[in-house]
């Protein structure tokens, strides 16, 4: 047979394709209902989506042919129970033979039409199993009349009148819990008897509510909603505002599906909350893991499901208390900081000299670099850091072990082999910023932070901000030798910017060692010799003695044994 397309009040988007009915009738005769479903209620109606003005802007209406054969409690209780994800319908009604109802999530309905439909019922005639086939229609459709009219003046005074007797002052305490179902004490006061619909699923009706708490009970300290049928909170959270002193919350016995729902009112200070038998409380795989969940949004919660917490760990600061200026460098010591200084300014006279091939001489043979950029999610050719990109270690991107240790560079050839293929720099090492991490007698460990300056490249004057940890070992020399280096580089702030570079710097020589007199290269083999130090911390420690020898070996000697000492007391 040809497939045909649904015609008439049927003619929509089929998502399962119908078959004939092979057996008659449904569960109706003597089959009795399938499992037990949520939706207990006799017409089931929940609010759709609204607009901003409260209205909803487009329906969706789903259709069964044939569906009036089916208990209508059975056939949702089975829909439920196939479907991924709650829905609630709205008008259940029938029409001839079918049977329609509307969905106010487009989300619940796609997943509803998508499913292939088999409502097996586990029937035995003679030792032969039965399978029913439901076909579900959805067309989207102006919204029915009785869902465009918010509450009217005389059902919201008695929406008012209902909620001042559930109301107790002495508490500060609002019980909402079944609200829908209301019977009030005098039936003929009640809600059901004047036939006002009050679901709070519907944005209309939340609002009323919300706007009679902010007119009268603006202090209301605990809310009770238990019982309501609610799977959202979006239009709870205007409670963050109009009730901010609300500390007890009652959401148990809903829909709620996901933790995430709670995000929308985690802005309440809550000391006590209540979420048992909704649905998110049994995707925790335990207790714990429940509680942390629930607490990473209500820091303060000290009560859960009526079980008391241990006491939240924070800080209590005082409303206006100002927090302390970001203090400088830290150092340790005088002595550690006229050492790390004099390095850095030897390093960095190198690094942005344009040939970067000197600074062999001060890693160690097996020193260790690795290159960092900020995590992005955007495309890296997009990126300004696009040239670093390639070479990003950072194990919060990536995961593969092996190119992990790809990405290290090992010994100090291709150490030094890598800082040369980076772009050309001028470092403003008056923003520098030096934190002195750890020192003994064997090691030293300090970060230093600044902003430089690209000097070629498509990216040539972009400021660029960083951060570097060397860790050192002492060198035959009595200098420093650096065993690890890691470099983090991310794009400047507009105020690092505005900053950068304030005071005039001397441009980088070309050349790591500029020309020297003959006398001044034999002092400079002489002094290299009696250091140990290579020639370019020799020439620059001459260069501070103003070429005089003598000058030159005290303060060398100096500073060897005040470096000795300071690190002989971080033991």
């Amino acid at each position: 047979f040809r497939n045909r397309k649904g015609r008439g009040h049927f003619r929509g988007h089929m998502h399962s394709q119908p078959v004939r009915q092979r057996l008659r009738g449904g569960p109706v005769g003597g089959f009795g209902p399938g499992p037990r479903s949520r939706l207990e209620d006799e017409d089931g109606d929940v609010t759709m989506s609204d607009g901003q003005d409260g209205v909803p802007h487009m329906a969706l209406l789903l259709q069964i042919p044939y569906g009036k054969k089916y208990d209508k409690k059975w056939l949702l209780t089975a829909l439920q129970n196939l479907c991924p994800l709650p829905f609630s319908p709205i008008h259940y009604s029938t029409e001839g033979q079918k049977v329609q109802f509307y969905l106010d999530d487009a989300t619940s309905a796609n997943a509803l039409c998508k499913l292939t439909l088999f409502l097996k019922i586990k029937i035995c005639l003679m030792f032969i199993f039965f399978s029913i086939q439901v076909v579900v229609f959805m067309n989207p459709c102006p919204p029915p009349s009785f869902l465009q009219s918010d509450l009217k003046e005389q059902d919201l005074e008695h929406l008012k009148q209902c909620m001042s007797k559930r109301f107790d002052r002495s508490k500060q305490y609002l019980n909402l819990s079944s609200i829908r179902t209301d019977p009030g004490k005098i039936f003929k006061l009640s809600l059901i008897s004047q036939n006002i619909e009050v679901i709070l699923n519907r944005r209309t009706c939340m609002q009323a509510v919300i706007k009679i708490i902010e007119e009268n009970v603006p202090e209301l300290a605990c809310l009770n909603l238990s019982n309501n049928k609610l799977y959202k909170l979006d239009d709870l959270a205007e409670l963050v505002n109009k009730a901010p002193n609300i500390k007890t919350l009652n959401l148990s016995h809903n829909e709620l599906k996901s933790e995430r729902e709670l995000d929308k009112v985690k802005g309440l200070k809550l000391t006590e909350l209540w979420l048992d038998r909704n649905p998110l409380c049994d995707h925790f795989k335990d207790q714990s893991t429940y509680i942390s969940a629930i607490r990473e949004r209500f820091p303060r919660l000290l009560k859960l499901d009526g079980h008391d917490l241990p006491a939240p760990i924070g800080f209590d600061v005082e409303t206006g208390t100002t927090i302390p200026p970001c203090k400088g460098s830290y150092f340790g010591s005088d002595e550690i900081k006229e050492f790390i200084l004099r390095f850095l300014q030897q390093y960095y006279s190198v690094y942005d000299s344009g040939d970067r091939q000197p600074l062999l001489d001060a890693y160690h043979e097996a020193a260790c670099f690795s290159l960092s950029l900020p995590f992005s999610m955007h495309n890296p050719s997009r990126s300004s850091l696009g040239d670093y990109h390639k070479d990003s270690r950072n194990i919060k991107k990536v995961k593969d072990p092996a190119t992990r240790f790809r990405l290290l560079k090992h010994n100090r050839l291709n150490v030094v082999a890598f800082l040369n293929e980076l772009p050309k720099t001028q470092h403003d090492t008056a923003s520098f910023s030096v934190d002195v991490n750890t020192y003994t007698q064997t090691l030293l460990a300090f970060t230093v932070s600044g902003v430089f300056k690209e000097m070629d490249g498509k990216s040539r004057d972009s400021v660029r901000a960083f951060s570097r940890v060397f860790i050192a070992v002492p060198a035959m020399n009595s200098g420093l030798c650096l065993v690890n280096d890691e470099l983090f580089v991310r794009n400047a702030t507009t105020e690092e910017i505005r900053r950068a570079f304030a005071a005039p710097a001397p441009t980088p020589s070309s050349s790591p060692v500029p020309t020297l007199s003959a006398s001044q290269l034999e002092m400079l083999s002489a002094f290299s010799q009696k250091s140990e130090m290579n020639l370019e911390w020799s020439q620059k420690c001459l260069q501070h003695s103003e070429w005089d020898f003598s000058r030159a070996v005290q303060i060398f000697t100096e500073l060897k044994v005040k470096l000795n000492r300071c690190i002989c007391r971080g033991v």
